[in-house]
């Protein structure tokens, strides 16, 4: 099973690279969906034909699905989002105001991302590509998960049992609508999917995120950032794909400054993204649509061998080490996560609670939930070495009471590394 992501800059040509991508698993015999998990979905242009909210087979083992939106969020929301209105609406709120305002912010394309998990969970395909919305979008929505659990960690279990015990007085004093146990733990089931899909995308063994961009300046910054932004939250970038290179023989004085424009900016992204193996794809003579095209793209992208396993294999996988590692050395617990392209001092690190490590770069911020054999140490310290940031953990075994195996083994028995080891079967 494996899923490839697809993202980058508005424009920069990420659902022909996805459809290019997926034509190609599908050739190679693999049972393949791509989706559209963008509110403005051009999936269909590029296959030059319609899809639909339902599944549409496009070729041989090949399905495609722009999703609907409005269905997915009534189906991961509907029952929080129904409470939020009959709340809304006994404040006075109109009702049409109401359901607009009880909508999550980003929740519609969130769900949409809920859906890969239900395709991955359901054993039809093997292989998953996702043509995600522009970096921005796809950011917020990959860091959601994190907030997410924190939240019912964190304040859920109070408001629910504060709630269960000011609920008898509360209904006979006034005749506000008060949520439910099922409110609760719709909410609850709500954060265990998006946990799950966040578990999925962070795994690299299935999961692959690929950044897409132009030889354009603008374009290469901000795929810079997502690529720091990416390994911060664990998510395993594994190429680049540069589209739209115009071709060296263009000699028209028009043209003269973009190519060298471009050959400089080519020169840096090769710089920048090292050791990421990028792809160059040309400027073609025509718009990249309808399969014959994208066929054409994805010989450009993967080469003209047409056999699993090889180079021209869109799944094979590229490691380039996990995002986030902890391991003992000299005497501490190093806690070590990978920042490519990121300065030191861009980063800030502080401790918010005993558990947590947060963990900011310029507007991003991460909450990092330590294992037991961390959180109960102090920091001794944090030092870049090469692309990754090392925390260094005091081993103390009077306050610990524990030594670096202990630490390591409490990450295995934390919840959320059982919940990942079952989805890959590792634990009953």
């Amino acid at each position: 099973m494996r899923i490839l992501l697809y993202t980058g800059k508005g424009g920069v040509g990420k659902t022909s690279v996805s459809a290019a991508c997926a034509l190609r698993c599908a050739e190679l015999g693999y049972r393949t969906v791509v989706l559209s998990t963008d509110s403005a979905h051009s999936l269909g242009d590029s296959f030059n034909t319609s899809i639909g909210n339902e599944l549409v087979e496009l070729a041989p083992n090949l399905w495609g699905q722009e999703i609907d939106l409005l269905h997915q969020m009534d189906k991961y929301w509907g029952r929080v989002q129904e409470y939020l209105n009959v709340l809304f609406s006994w404040r006075g709120m109109d009702s049409l105001v109401a359901e607009e305002t009880s909508v999550l912010p980003g929740m519609e394309e969130l769900a949409s991302l809920m859906h890969i998990t239900h395709l991955a969970d359901s054993g039809a395909y093997d292989v998953i590509v996702i043509d995600a919305a522009p970096t921005g979008s796809t950011l917020q929505l990959l860091s959601f998960p994190d907030i997410a659990r924190w939240y019912i960690e964190k304040i859920m279990p109070f408001e629910r049992r504060t709630l269960q015990i000011a609920r008898p007085i509360m209904s006979r004093m006034s005749d506000i609508p008060l949520p439910d146990d099922d409110l609760f733990e719709s909410v609850e089931d709500l954060v265990n999917v998006l946990e799950r899909t966040s578990l999925l995308l962070s795994d690299s063994s299935v999961s692959s995120m690929r950044l897409v961009i132009n030889p354009e300046k603008m374009v290469i910054k901000e795929a810079q950032r997502a690529y720091a932004y990416l390994n911060l939250y664990g998510y395993a970038v594994d190429s680049v794909v540069c589209n739209r290179i115009f071709p060296q023989e263009l000699q028209d004085a028009y043209f003269r400054g973009w190519i060298e424009a471009q050959r400089r900016n080519l020169a840096f992204v090769e710089e920048a993204f090292q050791p990421l193996p990028i792809t160059r794809i040309p400027f073609f003579e025509e718009e990249v649509l309808g399969q014959k095209m994208l066929q054409r793209m994805a010989a450009t992208l993967f080469g003209e061998n047409l056999a699993r396993g090889s180079e021209g294999d869109p799944t094979r996988l590229n490691d380039f080490g996990k995002p986030q590692q902890i391991f003992s050395r000299n005497g501490h617990y190093v806690l070590s996560i990978a920042l490519p392209l990121v300065e030191k001092d861009e980063v800030n690190l502080h401790r918010s609670v005993v558990d947590e490590l947060i963990v900011r770069i310029g507007n991003w911020k991460r909450n990092i939930a330590l294992p037991i054999g961390l959180a109960r140490l102090k920091i001794d310290g944090a030092k870049f070495e090469g692309d990754r940031l090392n925390i260094l953990f005091c081993k103390d075994e009077s306050d610990a009471g524990g030594n670096a195996e202990d630490a390591i083994e409490s990450l295995q028995r934390s919840p959320w590394a059982q919940l990942k080891a079952r989805l890959q079967g590792q634990i009953p």
